[in-house]
């Protein structure tokens, strides 16, 4: 099973691989600077919020990736 943490560490090493922040991920994506902060991560209960499907299309659309590709890519190995 997929926990949102995994989807937070799988974008932040997009931005890796791409050279960039995920704050610079965020802007080359279409979204706002802040969409990645660690501080949106987290509720205030202190659990991992989902990332919105919507900033995760944008971001796999801007570096030219497929879901598929997203997964075998980023995603664990269970």
């Amino acid at each position: 099973m997929i926990k949102p943490e995994q989807l937070w560490d799988a974008i932040v090493n997009i931005a890796k691989w791409r050279g960039m922040s995920c704050s610079g991920l965020a802007k080359f994506s279409g979204l706002d600077a802040t969409t990645f902060n660690k501080s949106k991560r987290i509720t205030k209960y202190g659990t991992y919020k989902w990332p919105s499907t919507l900033s995760l299309a944008k971001v796999l659309s801007a570096v030219n990736l497929s879901l598929g590709e997203f997964a075998r890519r980023f995603m664990p190995k269970d």
